[in-house]
Formats: C-alpha cells, sequence, structure tokens
C-alpha cells in the first residue's frame, strides 16, 4: 500500500489496533536457567514464575507491559543454536536508584555490558546474551 492510500486509510478508519504493549518476548535458551536469572534480577519469587507450555514464563510485572521469556520453538529455537538473542537493548527497566541497582547486578555476577553512563543508565547482558538497559526513573 502506498503512502497516499495510507493516508486516506488512516483519515477514514480508526485502528482497531491498539497504541498499548501488551508484553515483550524475550528470547531464551534453556527456560528454567532464564526465569532464575531474571527472578533474582527483579525480586521475584520463582514460584510466582510458571513455566507454561514447556516453552513460556510470563514475570509478573508492575504496570501494564508484562516480559515472557521464550524458547521460541516455532522461531528457530528448536535448532541447535536457538533464537539469536536481543543485541541492542529493544526495552528498559526502571529503578529509582541507579547506583544501587548497578551495585545489586554487579554483586549478583550479571555480566556488565557498560558502566553507567550519563548518571541515567548501563546495560547488562542475560545468560543468553541479550542486552537489557536499566534506567533512571525521573519524576517530572
Amino acid at each position: 500500500m502506498n503512502e497516499q492510500a495510507m493516508s486516506a486509510l488512516n483519515s477514514t478508519i480508526k485502528s482497531p489496533v491498539k497504541n498499548l504493549i501488551g508484553s515483550v518476548f524475550i528470547p531464551v535458551h534453556d527456560i528454567e536457567k532464564s526465569r532464575r536469572w531474571y527472578c533474582q534480577v527483579l525480586g521475584l519469587p520463582e514460584t510466582d514464575c510458571k513455566i507454561m507450555n514447556g516453552h513460556l514464563c510470563p514475570l509478573p510485572m508492575q504496570g501494564n507491559t508484562g516480559i515472557i521469556l521464550d524458547t521460541m520453538p516455532l522461531w528457530g529455537g528448536l535448532e541447535p543454536e536457538g533464537t539469536p538473542p536481543i543485541t541492542t537493548p529493544a526495552f528498559l527497566l526502571l529503578t529509582d536508584d541507579l547506583q544501587a541497582s548497578f551495585n545489586y547486578v554487579k554483586a549478583l555476577g550479571v555480566e556488565l555490558v557498560t558502566e553507567i553512563q550519563d548518571e541515567h543508565w548501563f546495560v547488562v547482558k542475560d545468560p543468553d546474551g541479550n542486552k537489557l538497559m536499566i534506567c533512571k526513573q525521573h519524576l517530572d
């Protein structure tokens, strides 16, 4: 569809697709190992993070947007190398205390990709090589 047709369609029809993210999928190789890591980093009891259908693990998050760990069997997860990791931070996790969060993940032995940058954020890698940003929440 060309831009003119898209513009005409947008002006006459309201999109049924909501401007709202439901969940973010994170590709993982070992669902149990990943559940343990994410629960530790996020301070969640593993008992609250049930593995479903042998390959999905929804994490109970605050707010409306969820995180789902997934071995993604339909998208290459059954291949020996599994699905490729997210190589750039696709989302960020918020913190009220950036330095305490940095010290906490460092003490857990989490792989640090960056130090604290601009007194605002840093990036870590999960066990599968996915990059996650942890960012100071500003209350404006």
